[in-house]
């Protein structure tokens, strides 16, 4: 099971979808799959039932998720905020979780002006930046930047570097 976890605009969905095409397993997108599990987007269950109820649910997707059968999986950018989903991040033995590095800058350029994303729109959008690099850091394995590269050399990083995580385990 390959985790991604990282910022927005890291480029999670990309270079999730490229990996598990090369390694011939099935792509998960935890914010799809929460929003097909709760039948209305996010930023619906947010204003309805509040963030807490939203992270109850995201943790459940995820373990679910964790539970199924070997796959790439992209979590939500405040999922390993959640301390139940970090906790489970750390200690499951079959998770190997690549934190997709992208600089702030970079971040925004990649998704500014998706109205999509109310994210966008917080006043304390630099500071829960920074906040989330060292959990993000806290639960990865490995840490792969993605700034200024395309997602085809970050797929290909993750793959090479897996394996040698692998071959040292063995």
């Amino acid at each position: 099971m390959i985790v991604l976890v990282g910022f927005m605009g890291a480029g999670k969905t990309t270079v999730g979808t490229l990996l598990a095409a090369r390694l011939g397993l099935p792509f998960a997108d935890s914010d799809h799959v929460i929003e097909q599990t709760a039948g209305r987007p996010i930023r619906q269950i947010f204003a309805d039932d509040g963030e807490p109820a939203f992270r109850a649910l995201e943790h459940e997707v995820i373990a679910a998720l964790l539970d199924g059968p070997p796959a790439v999986l992209a979590l939500g950018g405040g999922a390993p905020q959640y301390p139940p989903t970090k906790d489970r991040l750390i200690a499951d033995p079959t998770a190997q979780v690549v934190y997709l590095h992208v600089g702030y800058g970079q971040a925004l350029n990649r998704v500014g002006g998706d109205a999509g994303r109310p994210l966008l729109a917080r006043p304390d959008l630099p500071e829960l930046y920074r906040r989330r690099l060292s959990v993000y850091a806290a639960v990865a394995a490995l840490t792969v930047r993605t700034d200024g590269r395309p997602p085809e050399a970050v797929s290909d990083d993750i793959l090479a570097r897996l394996a040698g995580v692998r071959a040292y385990l063995q």
